[in-house]
């Protein structure tokens, strides 16, 4: 896995703690590009301190049950992604225009008492996730293109169907569950999945899902 000039190969390569940015319904995968227009002062501070390091931060959503912490802050899912500032740039009104490309995803062990206006935690990164070769093969990418080809046509949107048919399984089960319009629940499912013929399998799944419900809606209304 490469990430602008550095390279991640192996467990080694990945760091033991991380500064977390904590996003609901935001999904980061592995090989994934994240776009994120960065405002409130503790991530502008966050995103400084990552640029004059390692470049890297944790995307993870609140947990889903909207549990808070004694002080407020959310209490955070287990899983998240780790990915890695590959542009930065700033914009006349102070904010931060920046893109994550994800590295891999990451347990949340413990978080690390700090002084600083943002989270750090200690993480264990999924080694796994750095072969992108692994369970490619066992995508079903006709399955997989039929569901995301119907949600599409159900509701009236369009796609690059050339560059879909160029991508590379990982690239196409990976982009299409980051562009997913789900829910965080949905979302941290497909991050959570074991591998990439389960997230393929899981998005199809959510998809077939979403167009039942959507007849089943539609049908209610012409009654």
């Amino acid at each position: 896995m490469q990430a602008g000039n550095t390279y991640y190969r192996t467990s080694e390569d990945l760091p033991d703690q991380v500064p977390l940015f904590p996003l609901t319904g935001a999904l980061l995968l592995p090989g994934g590009r994240m776009p994120l227009n960065i405002f409130e002062p503790r991530y502008l501070e966050m995103i400084d301190a990552a640029m004059s390091g390692s470049r890297l931060v944790g995307m993870i959503q609140p947990r889903l049950d909207g549990a808070l912490r004694d002080d407020g802050e959310p209490e955070l899912c287990e899983i998240g992604c780790l990915g890695r500032v590959t542009s930065f740039a700033e914009t006349g009104d102070g904010r931060y225009l920046v893109s994550l490309q994800g590295i891999c995803r990451f347990r949340v062990l413990d978080e690390i008492p700090t002084r600083t206006p943002f989270r750090i935690c200690r993480i264990a990164g999924f080694a796994a996730d750095l072969d992108e070769e692994r369970n490619t093969a066992d995508v079903d990418r006709g399955a997989l293109l039929k569901a995301f080809r119907a949600y599409l046509e159900a509701n009236s949107l369009e796609a690059d169907w050339e560059s879909i048919s160029r991508a590379e399984n990982a690239t196409l089960v990976n982009a299409l569950s980051m562009m997913s319009p789900y829910g965080a629940a949905e979302k941290q499912a497909l991050l959570e999945a074991p591998d990439l013929k389960t997230r393929a399998e899981t998005l199809i799944a959510i998809t077939e899902m979403a167009l039942a419900r959507d007849r089943d809606d539609f049908s209610t209304s012409l009654q």
